[in-house]
């Protein structure tokens, strides 16, 4: 049975954690590896990051939507994992509307725009999407709220608990290396390891 993960990753394409990320997919969707799951943060259809007034608060709200339909969570941890802000700007949880502006995603170049949350709600089940946390914090609290299966891998052949941002530092103790020295000098991904935690095993 195919099962639905959800992997979070600095997807920055310079100097992000998508060697690990691709990996992941290529063990999800081949016919050598006995895992077989579907990333959910990559396969949503009319995802409102195409919306050209989408905001950091729309993404969060998309965020928790994804997290919800899946079983388990890959958190890939990298070097500057602890020090990435996107998504951290909001004050509308502690301003009024009218005193609020923010910028619509990858639109920085037109600048800011006033808050379109005019009133907001309880979040129920659900971290609220109106905070100030960063994307992957947001990801982060949203497992926890939901009680979903977190893996924490470092992009990394070795533990690297510097790496681990304050809010995931109760998590250090199953936190592993992604990465893994092979019988060739060089390192492949940790399969078993994956294997084992998303429950294959």
């Amino acid at each position: 049975m195919r099962k639905r993960i959800y992997i979070s990753a600095d997807y920055s394409p310079s100097d992000g954690d998508r060697n690990v990320i691709d990996v992941l997919h290529a063990w999800g969707n081949d016919n050598t590896h006995s895992v077989d799951y579907v990333d959910t943060a990559g396969v949503v259809s009319g995802s409102v990051s195409n919306d050209s007034d989408c905001r950091p608060c729309d993404l969060k709200g998309e965020f928790n939507r994804q997290i919800n339909a899946s079983s388990s969570v890959i958190f890939v941890i990298g070097d500057k994992t602890a020090t990435r802000s996107a998504g951290s700007g909001c004050e509308r949880n502690i301003k009024d509307w009218t005193n609020c502006v923010c910028t619509p995603y990858k639109q920085n170049i037109n600048g800011q725009k006033r808050c379109k949350v005019y009133s907001t709600v309880g979040a129920g089940d659900d971290v609220g999407n109106i905070n100030s946390y960063s994307y992957l914090q947001h990801e982060f609290e949203q497992a926890k709220r939901r009680g979903k299966n977190i893996i924490i891998v470092y992009n990394s052949i070795y533990k690297m608990p510097s790496w681990l941002p304050s809010y995931m530092s109760e998590y250090e103790a199953i936190a592993e290396p992604f990465w893994v020295k092979n019988p060739w000098g060089g390192r492949s991904g940790n399969y078993s390891f994956i294997k084992q935690a998303l429950g294959y095993e």
